[in-house]
């Protein structure tokens, strides 16, 4: 078993893709985890823009989490919906780009990238942050451990999604299991209570109000609790990564997963009202998370304590397996229609799209090296992407059940004419509240992407139009090419370059630039080993071409020495044959200069339609005479 085995697993055959389809138990870890992790940080996204109301701001979180469960229920219900219409995987840039047109799914598209690079980014933030909470000494490494969790994820799901599945089961069942916990204890302790509990370790104290209550700060705290509702869409995205029948399995997933998010977003915002648990302020001293604080006012500190955190940790840092998840599938869905390049298309050794999750690993490092890995700095940008991709989905599912009418259709028109209303107005709150915060760079980046997608099409469409050829094959002038063959010394490598020349057209020409002492004693050796064979062997004497080169250059007198014979031979094909060394072991490859790869580059760049480029590699096979040899030297 070799170590790209070890490391990513063995190659998985394209038969074994039923295998590797998942059930609800492992489609919640997978599809759900983004959604469900929201629980942790986005009731403290909205408690965080309440600090300055003090204490009094608390009493706003359970109607501003209700507000936002109404509005996670809309989208449930519309996603639902989208499942049954596209069974084989029906995201926002499907749904829009068929019922809308090219450039709402474009801008669907763009909109969904930038939420799934921002998913990454604040799961993996949110998660380090709720260590740090806990371990505050930890502080100064929060970059580090950001970037250390992205890598563990990445290589994580390059392994497939079935194993991804079974690798974050444990820590996503744990950390459902202890914050349900949490809300059902808290809860029981409330009412015993008549509503007020006693802290077992108290919160920290919260300085007076130094700002009154007005509906832009209300505004403001649903537009940053909104980020609960990020990751809906995961599910309705991957539906064929389910078990068969997959619709259904898909529904019912995503049914699970809003439960329980439902549960917790209740729970937490009861819990923080009831315990008077309020946010404290990110990336300063003393910060803890309002998980945390309610953890250690319902349990204390104990071992219950220290589980819930782990397990927060974990889900936090794991949840941007949602976006790894569904970032490549989108991205192969717009590379079909040219949008993108057209590696992200191809599956890799484990039937998953590789270079999407390359591709997503390397834009979320730069996110996050960018702000630091703290959460806070990056919650303004999050919730624009995904309300955008949410409106869009739905009011394209609007038009899809208009132009298919049949029973029902009034009803699912109602529903996602109702979702797309409810999303845009959201948006646009949302938009408004963090434009300033740092909203504008989504505004600018997503305009950006669907710049970057047109000219890519742009370039396919040319490249196809450039390369078309509708005519007959043309046999009438089959003329063998001219052959130069590039040589600094004679060699195997040159011998058998000369041999694969003689092949292949009788007129041949070595050239060998003249770059020191050498060159006469080549010319002498060549009219002995090359010339006289040839004559006897009834064959066209190949001629050596020395060119001089007074400042030492190799390749660009070879690269003018081509060019000169192309301007001269203007109907003849010109073949250049470029031996190569090739060694076994990459480290040796150190040892040796790369003349012919830049030679290779610059005939390629500079070249026209008449110059083709051949290999002739020679393999260092470990030739033991050679090796004895070159051990007594």
């Amino acid at each position: 078993m070799g170590w790209m085995d070890v490391l990513f697993g063995r190659p998985l055959a394209t038969e074994e893709e039923k295998a590797e389809r998942i059930g609800p138990i492992r489609g919640v870890p997978i599809f759900g985890l983004d959604a469900l992790s929201s629980a942790a940080y986005g009731p403290e996204a909205a408690l965080t823009l309440l600090i300055p109301l003090g204490m009094a701001g608390v009493a706003y979180i359970v109607p501003i989490s209700l507000s936002i469960i109404v509005l996670l229920g809309i989208v449930y219900f519309s996603y639902r919906q989208t499942i049954e219409a596209y069974p084989m995987g029906g995201g926002s840039y499907t749904v829009a780009s068929e019922n809308l047109g090219v450039w709402p799914g474009l801008l669907a598209a763009a909109s969904l990238m930038v939420d799934y690079i921002l998913t990454a980014a604040v799961g993996i933030s949110a998660g380090v942050g709720a260590l740090i909470s806990a371990v505050p000494s930890l502080e100064k490494h929060t970059l580090l451990l950001c970037l250390a969790i992205l890598v563990i994820v990445t290589l994580v799901n390059l392994r497939g999604v079935s194993e991804a599945g079974g690798v974050f089961m444990v820590p996503t069942y744990l950390f459902i299991f202890c914050l349900l916990g949490l809300i059902v204890l808290g809860a029981v302790k409330a009412l015993l209570a008549g509503g007020h509990p006693v802290p077992v370790v108290a919160p920290p104290h919260l300085v007076g109000a130094t700002a009154t209550l007005s509906l832009w700060l209300l505004l403001r705290a649903f537009a940053s609790g909104c980020t609960a509702l990020t990751g809906v869409e995961a599910v309705s995205n991957g539906v064929m990564a389910f078990r068969e029948p997959a619709p259904v399995t898909a529904r019912f997933t995503l049914t699970l997963v809003i439960a329980i998010l439902v549960a917790m977003l209740l729970g937490v915002a009861f819990l923080s009202k009831a315990y008077g648990i309020a946010a404290t302020a990110p990336g300063e001293q003393g910060y803890q998370s309002v998980l945390s604080q309610l953890l250690a006012a319902v349990t204390g500190t104990g071992v219950f304590y220290w589980l819930s955190i782990g397990s927060i940790l974990a889900v936090l840092a794991l949840s941007a397996n949602t976006a790894f998840a569904d970032f490549p599938r989108l991205a192969r869905a717009i590379a079909q229609h040219g949008f993108l390049p057209h590696g992200l298309a191809m599956r890799g050794r484990r039937l998953v799209y590789t270079q999407g999750i390359y591709a997503l690993a390397f834009a979320t490092g730069a996110l996050l090296i960018l702000f630091g890995g703290v959460t806070d700095n990056l919650i303004p940008l999050y919730a624009v992407g995904a309300f955008g991709a949410f409106t869009l989905s739905q009011a394209g599912m609007v038009m899809h059940w208009r132009r298919v009418g049949g029973p029902g259709s009034k009803k699912s028109m109602f529903i996602n004419g109702l979702g797309a209303i409810a999303t845009g107005i959201t948006l646009l709150v949302v938009l408004v509240a963090k434009f300033t915060e740092g909203a504008w760079i989504t505004v600018i980046l997503i305009p950006s992407l669907i710049l970057m997608m047109r000219m890519v099409r742009r370039h396919y469409n040319y490249v196809a139009l450039a390369t078309y050829d509708a005519t007959r094959l043309n046999t009438s002038d089959l003329t063998p090419p001219l052959v130069v063959v590039a040589i600094d010394r004679w060699s195997r490598i040159t011998h058998r370059a000369m041999c694969f020349a003689l092949t292949i057209s009788p007129d041949v020409t070595a050239v060998h630039v003249d770059d020191g002492p050498g060159s006469d004693a080549l010319v002498t050796q060549w009219r002995e080993v090359v010339e006289e064979p040839a004559r006897q062997a009834g064959l066209k004497p190949p001629p050596l071409a020395v060119v001089t080169s007074p400042y030492r250059f190799v390749i660009r007198p070879v690269l003018e020495f081509v060019l000169e014979m192309e301007k001269a031979h203007p109907q003849r094909l010109i073949a250049v044959l470029v031996p190569e060394l090739v060694e076994r072991r990459w480290y040796y490859n150190l040892l040796h200069n790369h003349r012919s790869t830049v030679l290779k580059a610059l005939l390629l760049f500079q070249g026209d339609q008449r110059i083709t480029v051949i290999n002739i590699p020679w393999y260092l096979s470990g030739d033991p005479t050679a090796s004895r040899r070159a051990g007594r030297l």
